[in-house]
């Protein structure tokens, strides 16, 4: 079965962190790129990060630059999102993304809220 399926979300202070992570399954997961995504309530969905299938490269939102950092490890079919610094402005579902191949694959989103 193709899945992708996010955790690590949860309710943070400002300022405090949090990593998320995406599992996939079903598919060559080492092939596809890999995006994190996010959509605040009222907003439209938005790109916060993506990584080459290698990991060679990677791009950030400029919201995010300096704080948030994308990784993966293609033996364990996962991608992380390293969150620091977080402000309540970055409370969304993030969501990751798969592209390869001309196909597509999303997951069913984690939430993050940042709150004091």
């Amino acid at each position: 079965q193709v899945q992708l399926v996010e955790s690590g979300g949860g309710l943070v202070q400002p300022g405090g962190s949090l990593r998320l992570s995406c599992a996939a399954s079903g598919f060559t997961f080492s092939t596809y790129a890999m995006t994190w995504y996010r959509q605040a309530p009222g907003k439209e969905r938005e790109q916060v990060a993506a990584i080459i299938s290698t990991g060679g490269s990677r791009s950030y939102a400029d919201s995010v630059k300096g704080r948030f950092t994308i990784s993966r490890d293609n033996t364990k079919n996962t991608v992380y999102l390293q969150m620091n610094s977080l402000k309540p402005e970055d409370t969304a579902v993030y969501y990751c993304n798969a592209r390869g191949y001309g196909r597509e694959l999303w997951g069913q989103g984690t939430q993050v809220t940042v709150s004091s």
